[in-house]
């Protein structure tokens, strides 16, 4: 017999604003669960954890909770008032006579300072102390909602040990797959207002939600059929006996309500990026530059090369001089000493984490448009705006929706809209993955893979890292950063630590991706290896040059020709442009396996 849940929602409904938001969502935790809620931003995923919660009351339905039971429950935008200290807010939920030394270790572990006054804590400070407040309180339910928002790498992996030690039942919320994968044992997916259960861990879900999807829509493509026999039969057959034609008549009404009351699956998202063309393969080159605030060194000889088509990954703790270091190889920010020679043919959009360039008190269509009229320009054309709206998921009513009271997940996407819509060459993206769902999150990757510009990208989070970018600059303390072939764990599988490593635990190391580790014995356990895309690379790059100089030749015997300008000048065009395009694929084979020649020869010297 299977164990009494200590938590249970049951047909819970609620509408928001005249919108049904949740439509017979159920849930159970059983004690010691760990179970991750998955679903689009916006599906109401916050909601129905704070109704878990005992915060808000459903509509409908029935909530349980076990007697006795201790919940503590992570909001995303926690309230310090009333507090004097940051140990004051993370010892409240504690009995008075605890002296509260755990509270003050998870401020230690998070890196903060007890004492520090409340009303000075910048708004990632207080998620911190909000998370110390409920770890420190063991409870028996512990119900997160975007937990790893606004930590580093290093805090992050403490955290994912941290909760794997616990006793509690937890449901979290998360769009880091990373964590998912390694905590979760069931998840609940919230869409359309309804729930599903998957009794597995989140690495089976993606597979499991498309068999879903896909089931769906055979069962509608079956619906649709039925309708048209129906309809066929209602133009054709009417004259059938009285009583059959009213059955047929009503079935076929009630054929038409299922049809039109059928939940869809969500449309997809379709996101592209508008890349203008320039000229030359150097995007930036940085040369030995260094950078010091307040005698502490931030960036010191730092030698590095960003080409066209590069998608770098800059990696590190807080305070390490991420977004610092994005300043000086955008020419924001000059050196202390070295240089940086930036091509100024490029054009360059930037998405920052703090989404300053969001008004709130405008539309979401104003934002877009600018203020004028109903078209967004978007790179050299022109698109009505409701449609690109629903390209980013914003349904039409939201268009005269104020930016301020959008979700944060909806304000990121409106951001991402707002930068996707302008041409560019370099994209700079610090922490663009904050508030993001997991379809979105994938379709940002993939337009970043599909993206012929160049990304240099600030991120904690370390499975887009492994999805995004070709190569990782890892802070490494005292202002040494280092280059890695491959994603955040190549990074690891190289030696690459954060900040010395001294953080980065066996929690951090035990990364579920593509890393080769040599056979035990082997001796080559410490000698770090070119990525198995890099190698497959450098296997088939001399294939395409040699394919390219076989075109070149073959064209350059076209245009030999001294008639063909004459006889056929449309063909002479064609040629031409055929040969300088075969030239350039040359050149950029060239360079690349230069590039990856090079990248292999230094990891095999190590």
């Amino acid at each position: 017999m299977a164990p009494a849940p200590i938590l249970s929602l049951t047909d819970i409904t609620l509408t928001l604003g005249g919108t049904p938001l949740l439509d017979g969502a159920s849930i159970a935790v059983e004690r010691g669960e760990r179970v991750c809620l998955v679903g689009r931003n916006g599906s109401g995923k916050s909601t129905l954890l704070r109704i878990a919660a005992g915060q808000l009351q459903a509509d409908g339905g029935v909530r349980f909770l076990q007697p006795g039971c201790r919940v503590a429950s992570l909001p995303q935008e926690p309230d310090l008032a009333g507090f004097a200290t940051a140990f004051d807010y993370a010892r409240a939920d504690l009995d008075q006579d605890d002296p509260g030394y755990r509270a003050r270790a998870m401020l230690a572990a998070l890196g903060l300072d007890p004492e520090r006054p409340a009303a000075q804590l910048s708004g990632g400070e207080a998620r911190r102390v909000a998370l110390a407040r409920v770890l420190a309180a063991e409870p028996d339910l512990l119900l997160l909602d975007e937990p790893t928002n606004h930590l580093d790498m290093p805090t992050i992996a403490w955290l994912e040990a941290e909760l794997a030690s616990l006793r509690a039942a937890i449901v979290v919320i998360s769009h880091d797959r990373r964590l998912l994968e390694t905590l979760s044992r069931a998840v609940v997916w919230l869409d359309r207002g309804r729930t599903r259960r998957l009794d597995q861990g989140f690495a089976r879900f993606e597979s499991w939600r498309d068999e879903q999807l896909a089931q769906e829509e055979s069962e509608r493509h079956k619906l649709d059929r039925q309708i048209a026999r129906e309809e066929d039969w209602m133009r054709y057959g009417v004259t059938a006996r009285r009583k059959r034609n009213v059955r047929r008549v009503g079935e076929l009404a009630a054929l038409r309500a299922r049809r039109r009351d059928a939940i869809h699956a969500p449309s997809g998202l379709v996101l592209e990026g508008r890349s203008a063309e320039f000229a030359g393969r150097m995007v930036c080159v940085a040369e030995g530059i260094g950078k010091s605030y307040d005698q502490r060194p931030i960036v010191r000889g730092l030698d590095l090369r960003v080409l066209r088509g590069d998608r770098l990954g800059i990696v590190g703790a807080n305070g390490a001089g991420k977004t610092t270091l994005l300043r000086l190889l955008t020419g924001l920010e000059a050196p202390d000493e070295g240089r940086v020679t930036l091509n100024r043919a490029i054009n360059v959009v930037t998405l920052d984490q703090q989404r300053r360039s969001l008004d709130p008190a405008r539309t979401l269509a104003d934002t877009l448009t600018g203020g004028g009229g109903d078209m967004v320009q978007v790179g050299d054309g022109q698109q009505h705006v409701i449609g690109y709206m629903k390209q980013f998921l914003f349904r039409p009513e939201q268009a005269r929706t104020p930016v301020g009271a959008l979700s944060g997940g909806e304000r990121g996407r409106l951001t991402l809209a707002v930068a996707l819509a302008r041409p560019s060459d370099l994209l700079v993206l610090d922490e663009p993955t904050n508030d993001l769902d997991l379809e979105t999150l994938d379709l940002l990757q993939e337009m970043l893979a599909s993206y012929r510009g160049t990304v240099l990208l600030v991120s904690h989070d370390r499975d887009f890292l492994d999805r995004v970018a070709t190569s990782v600059l890892a802070a490494e303390g005292d202002g040494r950063w280092v280059e890695y072939a491959g994603g955040f764990s190549d990074m690891l599988a190289q030696g690459g630590a954060l900040g010395g490593g001294s953080a980065m635990d066996a929690t951090a190391r035990r990364e579920p991706r593509d890393r080769e580790t040599p056979p035990p014995g082997t001796g080559a356990a410490s000698r770090a290896r070119l990525p198995y895309k890099h190698r497959l690379a450098l296997e088939q790059l001399p294939v395409e040059i040699e394919r390219c100089e076989s075109d070149i030749e073959r064209l350059r015997g076209i245009l030999a020709d001294p008639d063909l300008y004459r006889r056929d000048p449309d063909g002479f065009a064609r040629a031409s442009t055929a040969l300088e395009e075969r030239q350039n694929a040359l050149a950029a084979a060239e360079e690349r396996w230069l590039e990856l020649e090079i990248m292999r020869e230094s990891l095999e010297d190590r």
